[in-house]
C-alpha cells in the first residue's frame, strides 16, 4: 500500500508536470502573443526554445502528451485489482503483476529521457527543467515499484505476462485491431503534423537551410526576366545566417515563376556603413556590400553575390582570396569598392530601407508590401501570383 501511495503521488506530479509542459508546448507553437514562460530562465535554461525545435515531438506528437499517456496508464495500473472487476473492464485482468508493468515502463521510460537529455544538451544546448525534472519521476517511480531495484526481473515478468495474454484469442484479435488503430493515428499524426508545426515548417525550410551551395545561382547581373512587370526587392545582409536559404529560394523562385525579375538592396548590419544601428552586429557585412557594387560594374553581380554568401567573409582580405582565378578585374574590383560613390550607394540603399520601415533581413518586397524574415517557398510562389 505504500508504494502505490508513493507511486500515485509521484504520477499526479508527473501529469501535472506534463500538462504544464503541454500548455508551454501550445504557446510556444500556436500562440504568437504568448508571454516567455517561467522556465525560460536565459540562453541555455530555455523550455520556450526546446518546444519550438523538432526534438520536442515523435511521431507528429509532443513529448508532452507522451508524458501524460505515460503517468496516466501508471494510475491505472495501481488500481487493476479493481478495475477488472468491473465487467466493461474485465481484460485489465491480463496485467497479472501490475508493479513489474510500472517498473519496466519506468526505467524504460528514464532510459529515453536519458537520449532525449543528451539530445538537449549536446544537439539543441539548452535544457529544459521540467523536462529534467519528469526524468527523475521517472527513475523514482520505476525503483519504487520494483523488487529493490531489480529492473531486469519486472521486465522479463511484463514480458511473460504479455505473451501469456495473447495466448487468449480474444485478447490477440483485441491487442492487433488496437495495434492497427494506433499505427494508423500515429501516421496520420507523422505525416499531417497537426500537433507539431514547428515540424512542417522546418521541413519546407529543409532543401534551403541544409543547401551546401546554391545549385540555382546564375552569372552576371539579371536574375529573372528582363522585362518582367512585377518586381521582387530583396533586402539583405552577406552576414545575415538565414539570409543565406532565402537567397537560394529567390533563385529557385526566378528559375520557376515566369514574368518577375528579382532586385537586391544592401541592408548591410553593420556599424562600418549603417548608421541606424546602436551596437555591433553583422561585423563584414558593410565591406561585403561593397565588393558586391564593384561586381555589378563589371557584370558579375550574381557571381559575387553567390561567392559573398556562401563563405561569408568578414575582411577585404578574405574577399580577394576568394576571388583568386575568378575572372574578375581585382585592381578595379578594388578601387570601385573603396571609392566614394559606393560608399553613397550603399548609404542611400541603407536611407531608403529606413524610410520604408525596413530594418532586418531578410525582408521581401513586391508591389510596396515588405516581410521580414523568412517564407516556407510556396508561400513566395503564391504572393508573386497575386
Amino acid at each position: 500500500m505504500k508504494k502505490k501511495v508513493l507511486i500515485a503521488i509521484l504520477s499526479l506530479i508527473g501529469i501535472l508536470t506534463t500538462i504544464k509542459l503541454a500548455v508551454i508546448y501550445y504557446n510556444a507553437n500556436f500562440n504568437p502573443y504568448s508571454l516567455p514562460s517561467f522556465c525560460s530562465v536565459n540562453d541555455f535554461i530555455d523550455c520556450d526554445s526546446i518546444a519550438k525545435t523538432t526534438e520536442s515531438q515523435f511521431l507528429g506528437i509532443p513529448l508532452a502528451y507522451w508524458g501524460m499517456f505515460l503517468y496516466a496508464f501508471i494510475l491505472l495500473m495501481l488500481f487493476v485489482d479493481k478495475l477488472k472487476n468491473i465487467k466493461l473492464l474485465k481484460f485489465f485482468e491480463v496485467f497479472k503483476n501490475p508493479m513489474d508493468y510500472i517498473a519496466s515502463l519506468g526505467v524504460i521510460s528514464f532510459g529515453i529521457s536519458m537520449i532525449l537529455l543528451c539530445v538537449s544538451l549536446f544537439d539543441i544546448k539548452k535544457l529544459c527543467i521540467l523536462c529534467a525534472f519528469t526524468y527523475v519521476l521517472n527513475l523514482l517511480i520505476g525503483y519504487i515499484a520494483s523488487d529493490k531495484g531489480n529492473f531486469i526481473k519486472s521486465i522479463k515478468q511484463s514480458f511473460a505476462d504479455f505473451m501469456d495474454a495473447l495466448k487468449i484469442k480474444k485478447y490477440l484479435i483485441a491487442f492487433i485491431a488496437v495495434i492497427i488503430a494506433v499505427f494508423a493515428f500515429l501516421t496520420y499524426t507523422a505525416t499531417s503534423f497537426k500537433f507539431a508545426p514547428q515540424v512542417k515548417r522546418q521541413l519546407q525550410f529543409q532543401e534551403f537551410v541544409k543547401a551546401k551551395k546554391n545549385k540555382y545561382a546564375v552569372k552576371g547581373n539579371l536574375l529573372g526576366d528582363e522585362n518582367a512587370k512585377k518586381i521582387v526587392y530583396v533586402y539583405s545582409d552577406y552576414q545575415c545566417p538565414i539570409c543565406y536559404a532565402h537567397n537560394i529560394m529567390m533563385h529557385k523562385l526566378a528559375k520557376e515563376v515566369k514574368g518577375i525579375k528579382i532586385v537586391h538592396k544592401n541592408l548591410p548590419l553593420d556599424m562600418e556603413c549603417n548608421g541606424y544601428l546602436l551596437s555591433p552586429f553583422h561585423q563584414g557585412s558593410c565591406i561585403d556590400a561593397k565588393y558586391a557594387i564593384a561586381a555589378e560594374k563589371q557584370g558579375k553581380f550574381w557571381d559575387m553575390n553567390d561567392i559573398l554568401f556562401q563563405h561569408k567573409p568578414k575582411t577585404e582580405e578574405e574577399i580577394l582570396k576568394l576571388i583568386e582565378g575568378k575572372d574578375f578585374d581585382v585592381e578595379k574590383l578594388q578601387e570601385d569598392a573603396n571609392s566614394t560613390e559606393t560608399s553613397k550607394q550603399i548609404k542611400a540603399e541603407i536611407d531608403d530601407a529606413h524610410k520604408r520601415g525596413i530594418n532586418g533581413t531578410p525582408t521581401t518586397m513586391i508591389n510596396n508590401n515588405a516581410y521580414v524574415g523568412i517564407k516556407p517557398y510556396k508561400e513566395y510562389v503564391e504572393w508573386t501570383k497575386k
